[in-house]
This record gives C-alpha cells, sequence and structure tokens, in this order.
C-alpha cells in the first residue's frame, strides 16, 4: 500500500508511542491530584508544555493544551471577537479558503453581529499581505489567515502578514495545523498572537492540539469546569496524549531539513510526472508550498471515481480536506483560486511524508495516468471534448 493521505493523518510515530505508554500503564493519575502519584503526571505536563513552546519559539506559560485545531481555532477567534465587542470593534479579516473550523466560526459570529471580510485569493493560492493592509479598518479586531493551505498546500506570508497587524496593533491568528512540524514556526519573528496546531498531522495522537496565546491576550472559556490551563480550559488533561504530541513535534521539528529533503525530491518527480497528463493543472504556487503536498486537477474525471480507483490499486489518496471528502460539492479551496466548478470536480490531492519511498513515487506515476485515462475513456463528456463538441478548460 502506497499512503499518500498525510494532511489527512499520520501514522504515529514509534517514539510517540513510547512516550505515551508509561503515562497509560504506569503514571496514570489525575494531574490535578496533591499526592505524588498525581504530580508525577503533572511534571510529565509541565515538561511537555515547554518543548512544544520551544519548538515554535514561545514561553510555556502561553501554551495551552486543546482537543485538536478545531478547537484551537475556535478559542483564538471567539477570545478575539470578545475582546473586539468590549471596544465596539466587530470586524474580522479571513481569506475565502481557510478551513471550515475558521470560516464555519467566523459564520456563527456573523450571525451575532460582526461583520466578516474574506480576502479573495490569487489563483496561486498566496494571500498578498498588501490586501490585508488595505482592509484593515478602525473597528478591526482580528485578521485570521492560514498558515499552509489544508489542500493545496500553499505557504502564506505569515511573517509579512503578521508583521502589518502589529504595526496597527491588531490580533493576529493563524491555524497552522498543516505547518506544524513540517516548516519552521517562530512565533516571535513571525509576528504571531494566536496558533493553533493538531498533534495528528505531525505523528502524534489524535484528539490533541495545542492553541498558543500571547501573554497579554485573554482568552475566553469555550468549556467550562475546572482550573485546569490556568483556568481557560476545564476537564482532566488527556496525559498521555499531550505526552505523545510533545514527543512527535520535538522529533518532527529535529528531523525537519533532513526529512523534508527527502519529501521534496519525491514531491517534485511526482509534480513533473503528472504535469506530463494532457489537461491537466497543478493546484497552487510551484514553490510555495508544503514540501509533501501534490495538488492537481485533471479535466474530464470525477475526483470520486478517481480516488475509488486508486484505492482499489493500492494507493490511498484525497480529493482535498479530509473534512470534506465525502462532500459531492467542489472544493471551496479550488473555486476560490479561481477553478471552474467542472475542474474543481477533478481533484487530486497527495500529501507525502519522510516515510514515503521512491517506490511509491513511481508507482503513483504509473497508476495515476492509467487511472486518469481508464475514467476519461468512459466519459461521453469527454469525447465531446475530443471530436471539438466542448471546449477544453484547461490546456494541453
Amino acid at each position: 500500500m502506497v499512503y499518500a493521505d498525510n494532511a489527512a493523518t499520520t501514522k504515529m510515530s514509534k517514539i510517540a508511542v513510547s512516550a505515551m505508554l508509561p503515562y497509560i500503564e504506569n503514571f496514570w493519575g489525575n494531574p490535578s491530584s496533591l499526592y505524588s502519584f498525581g504530580q508525577k503526571a503533572a511534571e510529565a505536563l509541565v515538561c511537555a508544555r515547554e518543548k512544544i513552546a520551544a519548538c515554535i519559539c514561545a514561553s510555556p506559560s502561553e501554551i495551552y493544551f486543546t482537543s485538536g485545531g478545531s478547537e484551537s481555532d475556535n478559542q483564538a477567534i471567539i477570545s478575539a471577537a470578545k475582546i473586539g465587542a468590549r471596544k465596539n470593534k466587530k470586524h474580522i479579516i479571513s481569506s475565502s479558503f481557510e478551513h471550515h473550523a475558521v470560516l464555519h466560526t467566523l459564520k456563527k459570529l456573523e450571525k451575532d453581529g460582526f461583520e466578516i471580510e474574506l480576502l479573495d485569493v490569487h489563483v496561486n493560492g498566496v494571500i498578498n499581505p498588501q490586501q490585508v493592509a488595505d482592509s484593515i479598518r478602525e473597528d478591526t479586531c482580528l485578521v485570521t489567515v492560514m498558515f499552509a493551505n489544508n489542500e493545496i498546500g500553499t505557504v502564506q506570508p505569515i511573517a509579512e502578514i503578521g508583521g502589518v497587524c502589529r504595526a496597527r496593533k491588531i490580533p493576529f491568528h493563524t491555524d497552522a495545523v498543516q505547518a506544524a512540524g513540517h516548516i519552521p514556526i517562530d512565533v516571535q519573528k513571525q509576528n504571531i498572537d494566536m496558533l493553533s496546531i493538531s498533534a495528528h498531522k505531525f505523528h502524534g495522537p489524535k484528539g490533541v492540539g495545542v492553541l498558543y496565546a500571547r501573554k497579554n491576550i485573554p482568552l475566553t472559556n469555550l468549556i467550562e469546569g475546572g482550573a485546569q490551563e490556568k483556568g481557560k480550559r476545564g476537564g482532566t488533561e488527556n496525559v498521555p496524549a499531550i505526552i505523545g504530541m510533545a514527543a512527535a513535534l520535538e522529533e518532527a521539528c529535529a528531523n525537519m531539513e533532513e526529512n523534508n529533503r527527502k519529501i521534496l525530491r519525491l514531491r517534485n518527480k511526482i509534480i513533473g510526472g503528472l504535469k506530463k497528463i494532457p489537461h491537466s493543472a497543478l493546484n497552487g504556487d510551484g514553490e510555495k508550498r508544503l514540501p509533501g503536498n501534490v495538488s492537481f486537477c485533471f479535466e474530464g474525471i470525477e475526483g470520486e471515481s478517481l480516488l475509488l480507483l486508486l484505492d482499489d490499486r493500492g494507493i490511498c489518496a484525497s480529493s482535498g480536506s479530509a473534512c470534506t471528502s465525502g462532500s459531492l460539492d467542489p472544493s471551496h479551496v479550488l473555486l476560490a483560486i479561481g477553478r471552474p466548478h467542472e475542474i474543481a470536480h477533478g481533484s487530486l490531492r497527495l500529501s507525502l511524508d519522510e516515510n514515503n519511498s521512491e517506490d511509491d513515487a513511481e508507482k503513483i506515476l504509473q497508476v495515476v495516468p492509467e487511472v486518469v485515462d481508464y475514467l476519461r475513456s468512459m466519459s461521453p463528456l469527454w469525447k465531446d471534448k475530443l471530436i471539438g463538441k466542448r471546449e477544453f478548460l484547461l490546456p494541453e
């Protein structure tokens, strides 16, 4: 099997599993307990917080443990909105191709009287910092732009966008779920006020994540309860998962440069091969993208059929975000960068990691063109294009 859907989730690393086991089998006490058995778990949380903070150049006191990226996005955005509302500032800037954890939260705030401005995305899938600067108003209370897109993999100029916000004293949040562990993050140099992370995207366990919030940002509680997470997130901490997340992120950051050299070589090989398929197109910028992301549209096919046939041939892939892969609607990300509905339906996302091999790349380059040709051979729409009854939308 070729697993090429690491943007959806990753296999847990052996280091993460090994780090978790003692806190499942031996030190399973409640970290809020005062006796020494519970305090061993509490000490482990302190260590994990320090490790994660070091990986993103933050202070341990700025790290809050959550259930994952979606919760972190929600808490960051709602917190900034509450702060803004108290100052009669209810304008929020974001982009049209954010993850639904951001877009749906913004939609909810819109019903509460906030004005949401979604910036248009260029065809290369990159936001221009000047767009942000031109959109900021006196009543702007938040800018939230993702670090790297979960479907087409484009990496945004985060430091520049953050600099614009810092100069105007506007809080800046970024969804870094796809970036953490894969590209360098420095919340200080990149002018980031709040940042969201999810462990299972970098070989950690599912169901655990991080919200980084700069010291002077008061967070609004989404979950009331005990005094955990400095009173900002009630509920007994999932100690084993947090330990696994810290171990996985530390490992990913330590090996990032070496891993990315290998991944980039495979990614570029696959992109070069798939570009040879007639009437296909790479989605997003060719260079400003995550090391492991390959996103293509193929004219004349349906993405769902492509995925099922690839699965039958032993390749695990996606047509976009794992959160929407069951939807029959075209990807909002592909529509945002200007792909027509017909083209957006025929998308393929391959996301690689350091566990992929040259043999995997060779198999992908053999199987994908064969499956695309097979699907096109059965399509009346494709036959109409070949005989000139319909126009091609993508160049040959």
